[in-house]
């Protein structure tokens, strides 16, 4: 069925009749196979490599991630473009990078960096697709009306309400200066019915159960296990706290690091040594842990209600968590970092067979592909497994052939960029980071998966540097930023900014 679109699409592919800003302009699109898939794309927030499938911590429990993968395939090692919210999500819902759009920081507006952006869910609906979400796909405070025809709670506020157990209060972590004040953790004596995440998919399968003449690109986001770790006591429960387990880290593992990783690991006022000082590291790993498994249950009864639905062999599903989270490694907590843990993601994916011209067979059951891609890389490949026409315009590459032969060759690297002109180059065997000051880390996969040992000084890596360095694009200047607020930590525009920040930090 087609549909009116009454948006500036100023893209080639969709055949626009009028130009942008014609506020009569209506675009019929025809490109809609006669049998096309619906999608179900599914956000985690801030939910690092510790799940099941991925290995990355023995007591996660992730029991609903598990059947999924055995269900579909698993792309194990996935990156994000940024370890940041805003411009992690903007460069998956737009298929461009943050170099290419200078959109790198999440103290930007993307649509004051980004106006003409063409997102992912406005492709589909401007190709014939009725597209609806609930909870946080877009960054927090900028949500896209344009880019739904319904979202919950509304398409100006895609944030439902999160329960505090002591508004203005920490629990867990006492509060130190410039803490983020959601760097929190408790269990919460609520049912899990009374949780947003709970409701925002209860929204999402109502809409499962509708009648519709159109296909579907319903999108959830879950925003556990970002911060605050509040969720219901039974998931804390499940991880009694004197057997919770810390991550691996090396004795010295900031010996090696330039001076720029050191300021990076010690942002906003260094959180590992408060998290040491208060004695708290093993809570703090509970709450995550236990916001992990939240997340997964919410993933299992979203996953349960397309399955009891009448879309279940006809709906391609996508989930995707928007960057990875740092409990202590390298002396370093939260994301805002270039490291392993934080820029892999979690990238799952399932194509129900018959349903996609470019996959027929769809998704074989268990799949791993251990290729290197990106979150990017989301956008062209769900196109061409709906069939819609192409983007031109788009960074990312699609992973149809991937799906078809997970073990193919395939040397494209992931970029991973920290604000402005601060690189990650991950390949297969290695990651390289070079940071605005010129500071560089070189790390070996084969022998050293958790990063501690920095070979970037190494005569023996000389050309392996080389080559890796050489991989780094150009980089656009960033866009316009945002008033900061007190817990924030400037983006820097230029090596000289950061060298400022350094002498007056210094005092020098």
């Amino acid at each position: 069925m087609l549909r009116s679109v009454n948006r500036c699409l100023p893209v080639v592919a969709l055949l626009v009749a009028g130009g942008c800003g014609d506020s009569s302009r209506h675009e019929e699109i025809s490109a809609v196979p006669d049998d096309p898939p619906n999608v179900l794309f599914i956000a985690v927030d801030d939910l690092n490599d510790w799940i099941e499938p991925l290995g990355g911590h023995p007591q996660a429990y992730t029991p609903n991630l598990s059947e999924f993968a055995a269900d579909g395939v698993t792309f194990t090692r996935a990156y994000t473009a940024s370890p940041a919210c805003n411009p992690s999500r903007m460069a998956l819902l737009s298929g461009r990078h943050t170099y290419t759009t200078g959109m790198y920081s999440n103290y930007q507006r993307w649509q004051e960096v980004m106006p003409d952006v063409v997102t992912l869910p406005a492709y589909f609906a401007a190709n014939g697709y009725w597209t609806g979400g609930a909870g946080k796909i877009f960054h927090n405070s900028q949500p896209d009306p344009d880019s739904w025809d319904e979202y919950w709670p509304s398409k100006t506020r895609h944030m439902p309400d999160y329960y505090y157990p002591s508004p203005g209060e920490t629990v867990g972590m006492p509060k130190f200066d410039g803490m983020y004040g959601d760097f929190d953790w408790s269990p919460i004596d609520i049912p899990d019915e009374e949780t947003a995440d709970y409701r925002s998919v209860s929204w999402a399968i109502d809409q499962l159960d509708k009648p519709r003449d159109e296909p579907f690109f319903l999108a959830v986001g879950i925003y556990r296990p970002h911060v605050p770790w509040y969720v219901p006591r039974a998931y804390f429960d499940r991880f009694p706290l004197d057997d919770v387990r810390l991550p691996a880290i090396a004795e010295d593992d900031s010996g090696d690091l330039p001076g720029r990783a050191l300021n990076i690991a010690a942002r906003g006022g260094d959180y590992h040594r408060h998290v040491i000082e208060a004695g708290v590291w093993q809570e703090a790993v509970q709450g995550y842990l236990a916001s992990v498994a939240y997340a997964d249950a919410m993933v299992g009864r979203l996953l349960d209600g397309l399955a009891e639905s009448e879309h279940a062999d006809n709906t391609i599903v996508i989930l995707w968590s928007d960057h990875g989270w740092q409990l202590g490694e390298k002396q370093h907590w939260r994301k805002f970092a270039l490291w392993e843990n934080v820029a892999r993601v979690v990238m799952m994916m399932r194509v129900p067979g018959g349903m996609s011209p470019a996959l027929p067979a769809g998704t074989a059951p268990g799949d791993r592909v251990d290729r290197i891609v990106s979150l990017i890389d989301i956008f062209p490949t769900l196109v061409e497994l709906a069939g819609l026409p192409p983007r031109e315009d788009v960074d990312g590459r699609s992973l149809v052939p991937l799906l078809n032969d997970p073990d193919m060759a395939w040397d494209h690297p992931a970029i991973t960029t920290y604000d402005f002109d601060e690189f990650s180059i991950r390949t297969e065997d290695y990651r390289y980071i070079r940071y605005i000051d010129g500071g560089e880390e070189l790390y070996d996969h084969r022998t050293d998966p958790e990063e501690w040992s920095n070979l970037s000084d190494d005569p023996a890596y000389a050309r392996t540097k080389s080559r890796m360095r050489a991989l780094i694009p150009d980089a656009v200047p960033m866009g316009p930023t945002v008033d900061l607020m007190p817990h924030h930590v400037p983006p820097f525009e230029s090596a000289e900014h950061y060298r400022e920040y350094v002498r007056d930090r210094s005092g020098d």
